[in-house]
């Protein structure tokens, strides 16, 4: 599910104010010996270095604290060391998203047993187990505005219409082109996710990871609806052709602009769109 942070003492939703990014994240005697500041821009972040330097723990850390804040007081942004300053400063709301790359199975955990799905058996899986639930929520609220919008008496009513079902139009033309050289369509006309392949249906789940993985982007994309909200990913190149890693960054953006993208890579690709500018070395926001 999306996370919110809201406001503990916040009497009405309407009266929140939605952080659009994070301005600054400071992580305090990282391994009992670095201290981090990192600046970061509105578009997107892409964390680099060597292994072991600290990107995912970087992330992992900024990720937790968000999770830690969630329910409470989105002011108090100070959590075990790690302070974030968000604009605007005064918020009481922000939404955030993180998504996991690597394809483990579930036998660690106990969410293989809770399953009502037998299908869902490995992270992935269950990612998109969730995003399946809050694409049909996704469907409900869009398909109430397109009928709202129609039964308005607005001249330009069906227009707008349009313009609210394009992104879900657009999901499923990005899908269809991603995987067309395994023949995989998605079916248009059902709720839920599902797709054909030489005339069979197929679960998201029976997918190659690759797939599963860019699925899992392009539904967290779609259902945050173009509104502000910040994308964690570490290593998204992992399992992704490289065509693939160099579009995702455009993809994201053309999805939804308003999405602050924050990710760590070893991947010469992702970057190659024209985001070299947005590539930041942890030993340049590490001090000792």
């Amino acid at each position: 599910m999306p996370k919110t942070l809201c406001n503990g003492a916040m009497k009405d939703q309407q009266q929140a104010i939605r952080a659009e990014y994070i301005q600054r994240i400071e992580i305090e005697a990282m391994w009992g010996r670095k201290h981090i500041v990192w600046d970061l821009r509105r578009d997107v972040n892409i964390l680099s270095g060597v292994n072991g330097i600290g990107k995912s723990t970087i992330l992992n850390r900024a990720a937790s604290t968000l999770d830690h804040l969630a329910g409470g007081d989105v002011n108090v942004k100070d959590i075990e060391g790690v302070k974030m300053t968000f604009y605007p400063e005064d918020a009481t709301v922000v939404r955030f998203d993180v998504i996991r790359s690597f394809d483990r199975p579930l036998f660690h955990s106990n969410l293989a047993e809770k399953m009502a799905d037998k299908n869902v058996k490995t992270e992935l899986d269950w990612q998109l187990y969730q995003l399946q639930r809050r694409y049909l929520d996704y469907q409900v609220n869009i398909g109430n505005r397109i009928i709202e919008l129609l039964s308005s008496g607005d001249p330009d009513g069906q227009l707008k219409a349009a313009e609210v079902s394009y992104p879900k139009r657009r999901f499923q033309d990005l899908a269809d082109e991603l995987f067309a050289d395994t023949g995989k369509k998605i079916i248009r006309n059902s709720n839920e996710i599902l797709f054909s392949q030489d005339g069979e249906e197929l679960l998201p789940y029976t997918l190659s990871s690759g797939e599963k993985q860019m699925l899992v982007i392009l539904l967290t994309v779609l259902v945050q609806d173009k509104q502000p909200c910040i994308l964690l990913m570490d290593e998204p190149e992992v399992s992704l052709h490289i065509e693939w890693q160099q579009r995702i960054i455009e993809i994201i953006r053309e999805m939804n602009p308003y999405a602050q993208l924050i990710l760590t890579t070893h991947s010469p690709a992702m970057v190659m769109g024209g985001w070299m500018d947005a590539v930041t070395e942890v030993t340049d926001i590490t001090v000792v």
